[in-house]
């Protein structure tokens, strides 16, 4: 009579789980997404209550929902004590046991992406591994203790996971969107036994050739790193009220959540654009906004105005003035193609920027480019540029080269994004290299 229900949020690569007894109608969710209701929904349909909730860490990328399970429903929170929460817990340590009618759920401490990090063994069929083993990867080591720590610990906890037997199913708190690991597949579910045969990462002998491999960590850090593990560790986060509509921005920042098109059309001076129907919305919005940045959206209708601020809740980004319609929004922008792009580059005064990562541009990259990843570009890489020669962005497929532009153009930059389209599409010379020991 197990009750397992998997909620996986797309935008984030984030997974979550409702594990219960149909025949006592008992359930306890684990690593709960801020958005709860959809848990309260399935419980209704399965004839269950929550009666608990659980935590695998203190997670770096999302933010919990476990102080609105606690502040609007009045639930326990259990979590290994190792993580030091500020707020009212139930203790975890490794072996001990949360049963949920019939079902045993056994505490697994599995530490290396963060120190109190704990898997859950569910009956002995299922494991549900958190930040730990991934499809097809393993969680990066460097967020919360040294890269090297971290890594020597994962390799022991991996090893623990793996003596659960090859028919263990697999559940992972993170598909492909994560940035907590690096090759992680989109699949939902795994076994052991699979992972064992194909997952690198559970292919090492040797602990320091795991710790060389899994310490040399390529992927950005979440951008939310430090505002969300304390707002995870801290006091319980209520519900925010929705933000309402406004007749103009006044000084905040206008964050655009408009598709593209629509923003190069005709867009708010400043406004920097993130689309929501893009992938990836709320961390690429993370990546771009100050920290405590007061912000008003731009959209087409106050759905999508509603949707992009409860995008931004997941992340810990609450500073919302409101939401504009229709403002003055005359400046527009430049879109290209990458026909377009290959005549500009005949042309020495136009400033090409590959805004895609470096390790990305190894693989092939456009002659005489500029990499400067859109994610840095509000830091640092204004300065690296001549206001007095036209820009061009680019990247894989034309999202972050529109991303870019809008941050350029905010800094007063004559510029033009390829979009849609970029090095994925272009048919032109480019040079690709392998680094030093990749």
């Amino acid at each position: 009579m197990l009750l397992f229900r998997q909620f996986v949020d797309d935008d984030l690569g984030c997974a979550s789980y409702l594990v219960g007894d149909r025949e006592t109608g008992s359930a306890v969710v684990v690593d709960p997404a801020f958005a709860i209701e959809q848990y309260f929904e399935a419980a209704a349909e399965e004839g269950v209550r929550i009666e608990r909730i659980l935590e695998t860490h203190t997670h770096a990328d999302h933010l919990s929902g476990h102080g609105r399970f606690a502040l609007e429903h009045g639930l326990p929170v259990a979590i290994s004590p190792i993580a030091e929460p500020e707020y009212p817990f139930e203790p975890l340590l490794d072996g001990d046991v949360v049963e949920t009618g019939s079902v045993r759920i056994c505490a697994l401490h599995t530490p290396g992406h963060r120190p109190e990090h704990t898997a859950y063994v569910v009956d002995d069929q299922l494991v549900l591994t958190g930040d730990s083993l991934f499809v097809g990867d393993a969680a990066r080591p460097d967020l919360a203790v040294a890269a090297r720590e971290g890594a020597e610990d994962l390799f022991h906890s991996l090893a623990k996971i793996a003596a659960l037997g090859d028919g263990v199913d697999v559940y992972p708190g993170h598909v492909a969107g994560s940035l907590c690991g690096g090759n992680m597949s989109g699949e939902r579910s795994t076994t052991v036994g699979r992972e064992r045969e194909t997952n690198e990462a559970l292919s090492f002998r040797d602990v320091q050739q795991f710790v060389l491999v899994s310490a040399s960590v390529s992927t950005p850090r979440p951008p939310t790193t430090e505002r969300v593990v304390a707002l995870n560790r801290g006091p319980w986060v209520a519900l925010p009220d929705e933000p309402e509509e406004l007749v103009a921005a006044g000084d905040a920042t206008v964050l655009d959540v408009r598709p593209f098109e629509d923003y190069a059309a005709g867009h708010v001076p400043g406004a920097i654009s993130v689309p929501l129907t893009a992938s990836s919305f709320a961390t690429k919005a993370a990546f771009v906004l100050a920290p405590g940045e007061r912000v008003v959206l731009h959209a087409r209708d106050r759905d999508e105005a509603l949707a992009a601020a409860r995008s931004l809740w997941k992340v810990g980004i609450f500073g919302i003035d409101g939401y504009v319609l229709a403002p003055a929004a005359a400046e527009t922008l430049g879109m290209i193609d990458v026909w377009q792009l290959k005549e500009l580059l005949a042309d020495p005064g136009v400033q090409v920027v590959d805004v895609r990562e470096a390790s990305e541009r190894d693989d092939g990259y456009i002659p005489g480019s500029r990499n400067i990843p859109y994610r840095l570009l509000r830091k640092l890489g204004c300065g690296a540029l001549e206001r007095s020669k036209p820009v061009v962005t680019v990247c894989e497929s034309g999202p972050r080269a529109a991303i870019a532009a809008s941050l350029l153009a905010r800094e007063g930059f004559d510029v033009r994004a390829v979009s849609p389209g970029g090095i994925a599409t272009f048919d032109g010379d480019v040079v690709s290299f392998r680094r030093c020991g990749a």
